[in-house]
């Protein structure tokens, strides 16, 4: 058995960054997210697993979900510690929650950007008594 290192060796070249677009509604959003490609594919792929009831208020910590919008300035915060953190180096750094509140920034974005969303809105039936 060979001894191998655990570290990851990439040859110094830049690294892609895209911007997350952020709806001009959110005024504390002025700034898109710029971060690493690999982090935005994971948060985007994160999108399909998404279900804001359950998920927005582990991610927060709270126990009751907000209006829509509403807790964008908190995620983008905490995400603004957390890269930090990462183009610090700092060894307390959680890249599964900093790809979670991607994941949250870009459904929540999506979702402060849809007019009139009501939480409780079901599709309604055009037939009498099956809905």
């Amino acid at each position: 058995m060979s001894v191998m290192s655990n570290i990851l060796a990439f040859p110094a070249c830049a690294v892609p960054t895209y911007a997350v677009p952020v709806p001009a509604a959110a005024a504390h959003a002025a700034a898109p997210l710029r971060r690493p490609a690999v982090l935005i594919r994971a948060a985007v792929a994160g999108q399909a697993l998404w279900r804001r009831e359950r998920d927005l208020r582990r991610v927060l910590g709270s126990d009751s979900t907000p209006a829509p919008g509403r807790a964008l300035l908190r995620l983008r915060e905490d995400e603004e510690r957390l890269n930090t953190a990462r183009l610090d180096g700092a060894a307390d750094y959680d890249m599964r929650r900093h790809v979670l509140l991607l994941v949250a920034i870009l459904a929540e974005t999506r979702r402060a950007a849809q007019p009139d969303v009501r939480p409780d809105s079901r599709p309604v039936s055009r037939l009498r008594g099956l809905g």
